[in-house]
């Protein structure tokens, strides 16, 4: 099954677009969790036991695990058995280089580590990109505008005979691939609505997948309007210290539930809102 399909199917069972990252960072972690890798598989487990029913996704940040060396590596790999086998997992890596390191990332990603869908950047140009676009059942996000403050030093960049911002610019490049490969999603940070509207406007087919909101200060109806509102394709809006450090004492998976679950019905209630306005309207 394709990670579209999964991720279609895990919406539609949990009536969610919710993803929670899983970034574990042990100076956060709350009472009684050990602070060393064996506390990440730990940590983890509670909150993915509390949540599982309420999101379409995880999305964990590799270099969290990778700070602990081959124990945080292991750690990360536990994720496939801790994590419900119908909800798909997104690694977080950012990862892009030339074809032969791309092949060899492609084959960590998905056939070792065997998550379902992960973040590329589109630096070197999609020559650079073709393992993952040729792992068509995985799901291959690629950053477009990114959540950060200085995103717009680089991503407004005008570009092109028109002078579009390169953000713009390169959506149009990613939907253009998709159209060969079929497997392409788009990561657009919640920070920026505005931006965000625009770019679902080039790629309404797309899933996009928008981290921001939360401890970034991403206005969540925003956000959901503008990822929904002119579309056909998903939007996976991704949260994780809000949820995460909901609660510093023992009592954390039940308040990381109570905030996703606050988060699921609050995006729901956008959804469903936009659903009527189109019905009334069409």
């Amino acid at each position: 099954m394709t990670f579209r399909k999964r991720l279609a199917r895990a919406i539609e069972k949990n009536r969610s677009l919710l993803c929670i990252g899983l970034d574990p960072d042990l100076e956060r972690f709350p009472e009684g969790v050990a602070r060393d890798p064996e506390g990440i598989v730990a940590f983890n487990r509670a909150i993915i036991e509390a949540t599982a029913d309420l999101v379409c996704a995880y999305k964990p940040n590799l270099a969290f695990y990778l700070a602990h060396g081959a124990a945080g590596i292991a750690a990360l790999a536990e994720l496939r058995h801790l994590v419900p086998p119908d909800i798909p997992i997104i690694l977080d890596a950012k990862l892009g280089d030339i074809a032969s390191t791309a092949a060899a990332y492609a084959q960590a990603v998905f056939e070792t580590l065997g998550f379902d869908a992960v973040t590329v950047h589109p630096y070197l140009g999609s020559e650079a990109l073709e393992p993952f676009l040729a792992a068509r059942e995985r799901g291959v996000f690629v950053l477009i505008r990114t959540s950060n403050p200085g995103a717009t030093e680089l991503q407004d960049v005008p570009v092109g005979a028109s002078g579009e911002p390169l953000f713009l610019w390169l959506a149009d490049r990613v939907r253009e691939w998709n159209e060969r490969c079929g497997n392409l999603g788009l990561v657009v940070g919640a920070t920026y609505p505005v931006d965000l509207a625009l770019v679902r406007q080039r790629c309404p087919e797309l899933p996009i997948l928008a981290p921001g909101v939360g401890a970034q200060g991403g206005d969540l109806e925003e956000a959901v309007r503008a990822g929904l509102a002119e579309g056909t394709g998903p939007l996976i809006v991704a949260v994780s210290r809000s949820v995460l450090y909901a609660s510093s004492g023992r009592d954390f998976a039940e308040a990381a539930r109570a905030t996703a679950q606050r988060l699921r019905d609050a995006i729901e209630l956008v959804r469903s809102t936009l659903q009527r306005q189109e019905t009334a309207g069409s």
